[in-house]
């Protein structure tokens, strides 16, 4: 890829489509009980409708889709096929694209992973991808060199809303930083200068509260899940990412989903979400 023919980078097209859309991400999880509350069978049949109904319902009107890929491989191959064709019907619909995969390991594994999500001629590329730096956050390098070069970003698990992560990401290092700290420390340099924000986020729970003792200014989104089901609501945003909640994308899948597969009720709990999550940036 030339710089003439580079894309814009993932933090410029999120924060358009932020301003454009309202800053929402609607999760793609079709699991066995979702499927299930459609009238829909646990297999690929179901699979492919749901995922077809909720991109055709949404793909114009949210800002951001997540996939989560682990719903697709269950079904094997066929399900790979699904996702794929999720993936790319979104994306010709103009809505960006979260892999939400989880993708970590070293060397050339980690570098496999990075192609498979955000090498353009891959059939899965997406906009971004999420991965887990716990084998360092040098391990990611792979999938950071490839992400600039490809346009595309990725989120950080950083400070995740499962209870078990503060075992890892509060444990204090030698220099006295916790480990999530040092991700969104890493994170921060890697968009030093980046504007209108920078394309490498991290993922931070909307429901763990006060993190005023944590610098989320990283000049990237944070990928903030928690919201609706989970128990957060958008009026806890501002309380839990203070000045940096204008980067704030809230993951929304089951308070959306639930209202399928009425395409027109779709759409209407994905609008009232992203005026509750803009009203509450604004404030």
């Amino acid at each position: 890829m030339t710089p003439e023919t580079r894309v814009t980078p993932f933090g410029a097209r999120l924060r358009a489509a932020m301003d454009a859309r309202g800053p929402l991400c609607v999760g793609i999880d079709p699991h066995a009980e979702l499927l299930a509350s459609w009238g829909l069978g646990d297999d690929i049949a179901g699979l492919e409708r749901f995922s077809r109904t909720v991109v055709e319902a949404l793909a114009d009107a949210v800002a951001v889709f997540k996939p989560q890929a682990a719903f697709f491989e269950r079904f094997g191959s066929r399900g790979i096929a699904v996702l794929e064709r999720t993936v790319a019907d979104a994306r010709a619909a103009g809505c960006l694209v979260v892999m939400d995969a989880k993708r970590g390991d070293i060397g050339s594994t980690m570098a496999a992973y990075a192609e498979t999500f955000l090498s353009p001629s891959s059939p899965l590329f997406s906009d971004a991808l999420t991965v887990s730096p716990y084998l360092g956050y040098g391990s990611l390098t792979p999938a950071v060199e490839l992400a600039r070069a490809s346009g595309a970003g990725l989120f950080v698990l950083a400070l995740t809303s499962n209870p078990e992560g503060a075992e890892v990401q509060r444990a204090v290092r030698e220099d006295g930083r916790t480990v999530g700290a040092t991700m969104l420390a890493h994170l921060a340099a890697e968009n030093a200068g980046a504007e209108p924000m920078g394309s490498f986020g991290a993922v931070v729970g909307a429901t763990l509260g006060d993190l005023s003792s944590f610098d989320l200014d990283i000049n990237g989104p944070l990928l903030a899940p928690g919201i609706g089901a989970q128990g957060a609501t958008a009026a806890d945003l501002p309380g839990v990412f203070g000045a940096a909640v204008r980067n704030v994308v809230p993951n929304v899948s089951r308070g959306v989903l639930k209202h399928g597969p009425d395409a027109g009720a779709l759409r209407d709990a994905a609008s009232r979400f992203a005026d509750e999550v803009r009203k509450a940036a604004a404030s």
